[in-house]
Order: structure tokens, then C-alpha cells, then sequence
């Protein structure tokens, strides 16, 4: 993919789109990838007074100047066919140019999370290989790219998934301390699923871990808050199920009130 960062943005609907980054990342504390979601429901089609064909150049000129925002939506929309022909090649092109070209943004910045979200989709397509693009399995580089956005930008669904790495010999090599490592930096964020993966190691314990049924089920139990009505929930619920039906009455009601108090602080995340 041919990128020219310094293309200078001649287009009026450029210019628009720009602006619309700008109004919206302020607002109300809100991360990079909704106000990009915010720019793609505001200029979409008629509504924003913008024909696709318009919106859709005005994006292209946007990321050929190096925008993030922009780069992070065409990415989006060539990877599953919104308003575009699907073409993985240009998505991992999109995602791969914000990978390379913002690796050092500061990992508290407004664009930090679509960053990082896009070093996790880099990671997915290394894994599987983009044919298209002249990439060939590497799971090698996909580990790289998500212990990049694990570590370096603190990434809770990187984190997550390197704790399941973690759990799996063919992987990163079975370790129970640095999965569950992983899994509680995730979980701390909010990742419901995290919460849940943390939970059973604790409530079960294992190599290197004792077991806290309290504190295990605890977890199990905010993360059936945290996940309840996602598609999420079925797989958590089947995880407290278990400990539950193993814990003593008392563990059990202590476990839900600390749950019932604890769960609001995740409600930012």
C-alpha cells in the first residue's frame, strides 16, 4: 500500500471528516476507536449530508496523511465489508500503517487504544496469514504484536489473550503464574472474560498457584455482572456454576456481596 504522509489535504470533505475527529475526541472522555465509530455515524451516507463515495475519499486522503481516526475506520470497513468489498489485504495494510507509523504514542493518549487495538488485529492477521498482501503464517510476529500492546500500551484484550496463550503447550508454553499474571491486569481493566479465566485459577489453584476459593469466586462472580447480556455470558456462567456448586455457603454469600460492591468500579472501563 503506497502511504504519503505529507499528501497535503486539498479535499473540502478531507477537511470535513478532520474536523469531526477533532470536535469529537474531546468530548466527553470517550476513547479514540468511539469517536471513531462517532465520525462514521455522522458522515455516513445522506444523514451527514455526505455521499459514501465522498465520506469514503475523504478518509482515504485523511489516512494518506498519517490520521489515525481515519486509518482505524477504513481498516474497520474493508475488514468486514461495510460500505466497502471486503479485501482483508487492505484492512491489514490500514491496520498495519497505524501499527507501524504510532508505535510510541504515549500509552495514555486519546489514540492510545486504537493503537493498541490495532497491533491485537495485526497480531490476528499474522496469525492466519494474508495471502493477498504476501503474508504467510507467523505466529512468531503475531506473539510479538500482542505482547506489544499487552505491555507497552497495557491492552486488557491483549492481556487476556496472552493469558490464554499462556494455558496452551502448543503457544507460549504452559505457565499458570504468567497466565493468571496476565489475566489479573486484564481483569483489573474490566475484561469480564479475564475475570472470569482469574476466578477459576484462584477459586482451583494450581502449579504455583494457591488456591483462594473467596477471592476466586469473588472474581467469578463480578465477572457474571460484568459480562451479563454479552455473548460472553454463557461461557462465565458455566465457570461460576461450577465453583459455586464446590464452595461453602459461606464463601458463597460472602463472595456476592464483595462482587455486588466491587462491580461498579469496572463500570468506566
Amino acid at each position: 500500500m503506497r502511504i504519503t504522509r505529507e499528501l497535503p489535504l486539498t479535499s473540502a470533505f478531507a477537511g470535513l471528516a478532520l474536523a469531526v475527529m477533532a470536535s469529537v475526541l474531546p468530548a466527553q472522555a470517550q476513547t479514540a476507536a468511539d469517536a471513531a465509530l462517532d465520525l462514521a455515524n455522522m458522515l455516513d451516507g445522506a444523514g451527514g449530508g455526505v455521499s459514501g463515495d465522498a465520506y469514503i475519499s475523504a478518509l482515504e486522503n485523511a489516512a494518506e496523511a498519517g490520521q489515525p481516526l481515519a486509518l482505524w475506520q477504513l481498516g474497520t470497513m474493508y475488514e468486514n465489508g461495510e460500505g466497502v468489498d471486503r479485501d482483508p489485504a487492505r484492512a491489514f495494510g490500514y491496520f498495519a500503517q497505524i501499527a507501524n507509523q504510532h508505535a510510541d504514542t504515549p500509552p495514555r493518549g486519546v489514540e492510545a487504544d486504537i493503537v493498541a487495538q490495532s497491533f491485537v488485529k495485526v497480531g490476528d492477521y499474522y496469525r492466519q496469514g494474508v495471502p493477498d498482501a504476501g503474508i504467510s503464517p507467523d505466529v512468531e510476529e503475531s506473539y510479538r504484536m500482542l505482547q506489544h500492546a499487552a505491555s507497552y500500551f497495557g491492552d486488557a484484550d491483549a492481556q487476556y489473550r496472552l493469558g490464554l496463550l499462556y494455558l496452551q503447550e502448543d503457544a507460549l508454553g504452559v505457565s499458570p503464574l504468567q497466565s493468571a499474571r496476565w489475566f489479573s491486569l486484564a481483569a483489573r481493566k474490566g475484561h469480564c472474560l479475564a475475570q472470569a479465566r482469574l476466578g477459576d485459577m484462584l477459586f482451583n489453584g494450581g502449579e504455583g498457584i494457591q488456591a483462594h476459593q473467596l477471592d476466586g469466586l469473588m472474581w467469578l462472580n463480578i465477572a457474571h455482572i460484568r459480562c451479563a447480556g454479552s455473548g460472553d455470558q454463557g461461557v462465565v456462567d458455566e465457570l461460576l456454576a461450577r465453583a459455586v456448586s464446590l464452595a461453602t455457603p459461606e464463601d458463597r454469600a460472602n463472595a456476592a456481596a464483595l462482587a455486588q460492591s466491587i462491580a461498579p468500579q469496572f463500570a468506566s472501563f
